[in-house]
């Protein structure tokens, strides 16, 4: 038990090496550029992942397993703000057709799918990760997941209210 201690004591003193101290060039722009050029029935799910992308080839050090995570993860973000902002948006929606005298229970049940979902998301992205059994991919394929998953519930919530 203390050589253990001891090795990871040894291992936090090491300095850290070029791909923790690695810059990422990362921005939005192509993950937004790609949305605002999507047609009418275009599907815009193919813009997720579109900065993350441009960040790992314009980054040094972009492609290692730090610089994807890193890259990823920054558009995952993007795509979380995305979804909170819809989702805060479509439940004050959903409130108000319920207490206009709409048939009731819409925001209960919107709130209870987003809750799913977010079960379901990490549970099939634990699941994408574990494929690496253990390995240093584990953690940019989860993350991808996560980011892949996170911006296609973005892209729903934004049409996901029926006029009908």
């Amino acid at each position: 038990m203390m050589k253990t201690w001891m090795i990871l004591l040894a291992a936090l003193a090491v300095p850290a090496g070029p791909a923790m101290a690695q810059e990422l060039t990362y921005s939005d722009e192509a993950t937004e550029s790609c949305l605002a050029q999507v047609d009418e029935g275009g599907d815009p799910r193919g813009c997720i992942g579109r900065s993350a992308e441009l960040c790992m080839e314009t980054s040094e050090g972009g492609y290692s397993t730090v610089g994807m995570g890193g890259c990823l993860d920054r558009e995952r973000d993007y795509w979380d703000g995305i979804l909170n902002a819809r989702y805060g948006a479509l439940r004050q929606r959903a409130g108000d057709f319920d207490a206009a005298g709409g048939p009731g229970g819409t925001e209960t049940a919107l709130r209870d799918m987003q809750r799913a979902w977010i079960a379901f998301r990490d549970a099939t992205c634990a699941f994408e990760g574990s494929q690496w059994g253990g390995g240093t991919g584990a953690g940019p394929a989860a993350v991808s997941c996560l980011m892949r998953m996170t911006g296609e519930q973005a892209l729903y919530l934004d049409t996901a209210w029926s006029e009908g």
